[in-house]
């Protein structure tokens, strides 16, 4: 017997009905992270450094600061860092913090904030890319639920097998909002500038997803099948979006290596993206030419393997309010995250 993807206490009466009849049962299990009942809004703030080349020790010097930041009173209760090469070639490192208690985020934010972005520093960018969103407006999916990534790992536990899920509009399905709310977004991206800081003013419902895979558990044969046949075309997917996604409304996209403590390349990454809107990502997800070969890899490869596949998937899902965003620039590339949504020009 599955659940719904939305906690009880998120139910309210539809004015907007799902995609699939109430009887719908899901072909195979997934789950969503459940949070304490007292958890109303949750934090995922994203501070990266970019620079050409080799990593200038400033770069070092910079992210054991955010680390230590993390470390700090009011720090996050989880995060992790991965690294990818942009568009521009630039390559990048994002530290990720995560927080469930909005006071304990503001308090902390300020002078890390300062430390980021607030001074110059020869040879890097700097940015810093936070949601806020209330818990009704995002939404995550895990292919297991005994191991977490992202934000679910600051929840509470994880539910049951849940039923919004292996059909195309399963993801808006599991949002609570999407009960009553369209979603759409409203309004135009804005450039501010504040002295050599750029920051963005997005617009409403502004969606954010990371969509995750961990290999680090399969064996030879089975590590081999996604590396050779699955991983190919994820990048080649996540490379049409990094390169060519403002077109179908990808203002930037970001696929990840992460790292490991002690600064290697670990057997898991992930897919970062903002977008103008959810219905702009379900578009690409359900009928885009490089999503659909993604979609068809990854099903050859789960109907090869069976319930034996060591494979984890998971993704988390954001639609923010205009109120829940800040993003900040300093000596970044135009093309960097959210000011590829504006035009950068010299003042």
């Amino acid at each position: 017997m599955t659940e719904s993807a939305i906690p009880l206490h998120l139910e309210t009466p539809r004015t907007r009905h799902k995609r699939v009849p109430d009887d719908y049962q899901p072909p195979y299990p997934s789950f969503v992270a459940r949070y304490r009942p007292g958890v109303s809004r949750v934090v995922m703030a994203y501070f990266g450094v970019q620079y050409r080349g080799t990593a200038p020790v400033v770069a070092t010097e910079v992210l054991a600061d955010i680390a230590r930041h993390f470390a700090a009173e009011g720090g996050p209760s989880h995060w992790d860092r991965a690294h990818y090469v942009d568009q521009a070639g630039y390559e990048t490192i994002v530290s990720v913090g995560y927080w469930d208690d909005i006071a304990r985020f503001d308090a902390w934010f300020e002078p890390a904030r300062e430390a980021w972005t607030g001074r110059q520093r020869e040879g890097i960018g700097t940015f810093i890319e936070v949601l806020r969103p209330i818990v009704a407006r995002h939404e995550t999916l895990f292919s297991s639920p005994d191991r977490t990534e992202g934000v679910a790992s600051i929840a509470g536990g994880m539910s049951g097998e849940v039923q919004e899920h292996a059909y195309w509009g399963g993801m808006r399905d599991r949002i609570p909002l999407s009960q009553t709310d369209a979603m759409a977004p409203g309004g135009a991206p804005e450039l501010i500038r504040d002295g050599a800081r750029l920051r963005v003013t997005a617009h409403d419902n502004l969606c954010l997803i990371r969509s995750g895979q961990d290999w680090s558990d399969t064996e030879a044969s089975e590590r081999k099948l996604y590396l050779d046949d699955v991983e190919p075309v994820l990048r080649e997917g996540m490379d049409f979006l990094r390169d060519d996604g403002l077109a179908i409304g990808c203002y930037a996209n970001r696929y990840m290596q992460v790292l490991q403590a002690d600064g290697r390349v670990s057997e898991k990454s992930y897919g970062q993206s903002w977008w103008k809107s959810l219905a702009a990502l379900e578009r690409w997800a359900e009928s885009h030419p490089t999503h659909v070969r993604i979609f068809g890899a990854a099903m050859k490869y789960l109907s090869t393997l069976g319930p034996s596949a060591k494979l984890r998937l998971y993704h988390e899902v954001t639609v923010a309010a205009a109120d829940e965003q800040f993003f900040e620039y300093l000596n970044c590339h135009p093309r960097t995250g959210m000011l590829a949504a504006v035009e950068v020009v010299s003042a």
